[in-house]
């Protein structure tokens, strides 16, 4: 017996899944089949094949896509060292741990039910999201994307996912065409699967905001998703039985300055609401003084503010009517507010 031969290989007949019909070489043999057997077994016309560096295919036909999604995500998690397998899974010792490897860009989308990206069938490559310092290239059906930073995956179809948001950017990262980028990001808010500012977040950090098919599809995002969340605030204070406030106002001080936009005012209670769409663009800084100025000044004047984002809109709208029927409630124990001029907006 020598150093590669398992005390107690497990048969290959047990392999019957898609997940045990592509392995790696480690895995095949702790499965008791040496190199020499699985260089026979990958001869010409015969039953397996080489899908990747390392990496098997235990039948003869082509690949189906799920098959390809395991056998990249196998390649992408193997050990630096060579002919080294890769750390098993929790609870599947054919699968590469999700930290090591995750599908991303446009299969990811995919995954995550985007109508907008194509089938996997359509794809010649997968993008394979891996630490920024893994020894790997792209060959065959595996594209890896580094970074340095992994974000936690999420599980699709039971194989690890990169979110959505970092999902587009990667797909960004590749895409020229100016009507598929805007369809993506599109879909990305209009169906609910992330907030604009995490989408813009990791188009930032991509150093992706530089290219103007990109910024033109970012500004169709920012309105799109200022438009959801308004009709979220709208549906809030309808359901949740708030008194009905002035839409869309701005107000002024009579005869003086402007005192800013607000997305709903109750000016009987002197409580307003104000949607924070804001987006990590470059003028983020700017545009948080500018509110906290405005929110500062109003509450001078006695008026409370309050800032909603989207984000809690869409998660906990519920609590985010309990801060203002708190509001409101408590406008009777304040001393009354300046007057000011409300006009619509």
């Amino acid at each position: 017996m020598n150093h590669n031969t398992p005390i107690s290989p497990r048969p290959l007949h047990q392999l019957a899944d898609v997940r045990r019909r592509v392995l790696t070489a480690g895995q095949l043999r702790a499965h008791g089949v040496p190199a020499a057997e699985t260089a026979e077994q990958c001869r010409a016309g015969g039953p397996w094949q080489q899908i990747l560096p390392g990496v098997y295919l235990l039948h003869p036909g082509p690949p189906t896509s799920e098959e390809r999604l395991n056998a990249v995500l196998l390649y992408a998690a193997r050990d630096r060292k060579a002919g080294v397998p890769p750390q098993p899974g929790a609870g599947d010792p054919h699968r590469p741990a999700a930290t090591e490897a995750m599908i991303t860009g446009l299969a990811a989308l995919t995954l995550h039910g985007f109508s907008s990206a194509p089938p996997l069938t359509a794809l010649d490559t997968f993008d394979v999201l891996v630490p920024r310092l893994r020894r790997l290239r792209s060959t065959g059906c595996a594209r890896i994307v580094r970074t340095p930073s992994m974000p936690a995956p999420e599980q699709v179809t039971g194989l690890p996912v990169a979110p959505v948001a970092r999902a587009l950017a990667d797909a960004v990262a590749e895409l020229s065409d100016a009507g598929a980028v805007r369809r993506l990001l599109t879909e990305a808010v209009r169906g609910g699967h992330c907030e604009p500012a995490a989408v813009v977040r990791e188009l930032n950090q991509a150093k992706l905001l530089g290219r103007p098919h990109v910024v033109d599809a970012v500004d169709s995002l920012v309105a799109e998703g200022r438009a959801l969340a308004e009709d979220r605030l709208y549906a809030m204070v309808r359901e949740h039985g708030l008194p009905a406030p002035l839409w869309n106002v701005d107000l002024r001080l009579p005869g003086g300055p402007h005192l800013g936009g607000l997305d709903a005012y109750w000016p009987e209670h002197a409580v307003a609401v104000e949607l924070d769409t804001r987006t990590p663009r470059q003028d983020d800084d700017a545009q948080w003084t500018e509110y906290a100025r405005k929110r500062e000044h109003l509450e001078r004047l006695g008026i409370t503010v309050v800032h909603i984002t989207p984000r809690k809109l869409r998660e906990s709208t519920e609590q985010q009517a309990a801060v203002v029927r708190t509001a409101l409630m408590a406008s009777a124990d304040r001393d009354p507010a300046a007057y000011v001029v409300v006009l619509p907006r």
